[in-house]
């Protein structure tokens, strides 16, 4: 099968947040299955060359239809990790990609939807025909609207659409003026809604609406999250589009890179260990003592691995921290926020807790740090109020920690409770609680220090149970193409 991924990221070249890691999981575990795949990506000023092999121009001269006008473009072709990627530059007064960051601008709908606009075109003068093109987040969500409307009778008339929603909460809500740019100039068409008019602003177009729409298929990142988001208000107002296009609909748990996330090969850490081995593993809890000078004492390790953001439960992130130091456990926290506010607080706190030997606090992020982390910590805190998939708690599965999470998301496709789940005693490998509240987090946490102070033997049982379970991108792969062939042959 012949793939064509448009994308605003792919790792290692070009991430900002999970979205990256997907493509690149996704892409090399179907290349590795034979099939072709290509990646379709912008051209931005601050891309990592260093992680691209033989940059060079493919396409000269690309002229997209845009505004009325024409925009110039060179289209750049280079290889990452194996897969073949074509860099979309253009030569326009607004230096859509010049700007040395990703996201964040105000124009940031007609940077990508130009750049949605463009991919298509490439395609066309250039002669691709993929069978399925597969594009991700709200700035592509334009390609399975575009390629319905436009380039279906322009040359691609077979191929079939797939797109990924990452986050709900983030939709692409725009005006007239990105669709009239990209040739989409018939608004009170568009403004249907049943087609791309925003549920909560009737005057706006709602751009992952219209993917919905279009798309032959629409995926989310785990089974649990493609739930919330048409029953409960994590859809943020897509749930009736979601119920009316439900065929079309539905969740795929993400991957995780077992090449870099392997605690058997892992170069980050100075004692290697697998699941029938596991008193290695306390060589590396050494080690990161040593390292972040914690007290080397018969205590259990609690870490926070990740952003610190209100989606990320920042308050139950603290409430753990003070649980833990409280109830016999040292906690190591990783992690930074976006917002200034949250920093302040956890500086202060980092500050406060400054010569504590039981805590420490890395307000930053450190890869290599990361590793060291997950493979010397006891357990690891989730506590998410909003968690579409979650890597951290497959970390910890695959390194050995326990995970305590909130049962949302993809935390609850993954981590099933030692005491409460109705699963087979070997297939439990953490604790999880429902409500995402002090008393339920708490609850969680003195079942899981508990059982590492009383029942060690059972303790070490429940990390190898973890250990045990496949949430590479073997899995997930599979499902995707059984999409792709459903909608190749589901006219």
């Amino acid at each position: 099968m012949y793939v064509v991924m448009v994308s605003p990221e792919c790792a290692p070249a070009a991430k900002v947040g999970d979205l990256a890691d997907l493509v690149l999981g996704l892409s090399r575990e179907l290349d590795r299955r034979g099939h072709v795949v290509e990646i379709i990506l912008p051209k931005y000023d601050c891309i990592r060359h260093d992680h691209i092999r033989d940059l060079h121009v493919g396409w000269r001269d690309l002229w997209v239809p845009w505004g009325g006008g024409m925009v110039h473009c060179t289209v750049f072709h280079g290889s990452m990790q194996g897969r073949a990627c074509f860099f979309i530059d253009p030569h326009s007064p607004e230096h859509f990609f010049g700007r040395n960051g990703y996201y964040g601008f105000h124009d940031d709908p007609l940077r990508f939807g130009f750049f949605c606009k463009a991919a298509l075109e490439f395609l066309r003068i250039a002669g691709k025909q993929p069978d399925v093109i597969h594009s991700y987040g709200w700035q592509t969500a334009m390609v399975p609207v575009l390629l319905h409307e436009i380039y279906h009778h322009q040359g691609l008339g077979q191929q079939r659409a797939c797109h990924t929603i990452l986050n709900f909460k983030h939709q692409g809500v725009v005006g007239d003026g990105v669709l009239a740019a990209a040739g989409l100039d018939r608004p009170d068409y568009y403004h249907h809604e049943e087609r791309m008019q925003d549920a909560f602003n009737p005057s706006a177009l709602n751009l992952t609406k219209g993917a919905i729409h279009y798309a032959d298929f629409v995926t989310t990142v785990s089974p649990r999250y493609a739930w919330e988001a048409r029953f409960t208000d994590q859809g943020y107002g897509l749930g009736h589009s979601l119920f009316r296009h439900r065929e079309q609909f539905g969740g795929i748990l993400n991957g995780l890179d077992y090449d870099t996330w392997n605690p058997q090969a892992d170069p980050a850490i100075p004692c290697p260990y697998h699941v029938d081995d596991l008193e290695a593993k306390y060589g590396n809890k050494k080690a990161l003592r040593e390292r972040l000078m914690l007290r080397d004492d018969f205590q259990p390790i609690l870490a926070y691995v990740g952003r610190l953001d209100p989606q990320k439960g920042v308050h139950l992130i603290r409430h753990a921290l003070f649980h833990a130091l409280e109830h016999g456990a040292q906690f190591v926290l990783l992690g930074a926020s976006p917002e200034a506010g949250i920093n302040e607080e956890f500086s202060q706190l980092k500050q406060h807790l400054n010569d504590n030997p039981n805590c420490h606090m890395e307000l930053a992020f450190n890869e290599g740090l990361a590793h060291l982390i997950y493979a010397g910590a006891d357990m690891v805190v989730a506590p998410s109020l909003i968690e579409p998939c979650g890597h951290a708690q497959m970390i910890a599965l695959r390194y050995g920690a326990v995970p305590v999470v909130h049962s949302v998301g993809g935390l609850a496709d993954t981590v099933f409770d030692r005491d409460y789940s109705d699963k087979p005693a070997e297939l439990r490998n953490g604790y999880v609680f429902h409500e995402p509240d002090y008393q339920g987090l708490e609850s969680a946490l003195h079942r899981a220090i508990g059982l590492w102070y009383s029942f060690p033997g059972e303790f070490h049982q429940l990390m190898r149970n973890g250990m045990r379970y496949d949430y590479s991108w073997r899995n997930p792969a599979q499902d995707y193409l059984d999409i792709y062939e459903h909608i190749r042959h589901n006219d």
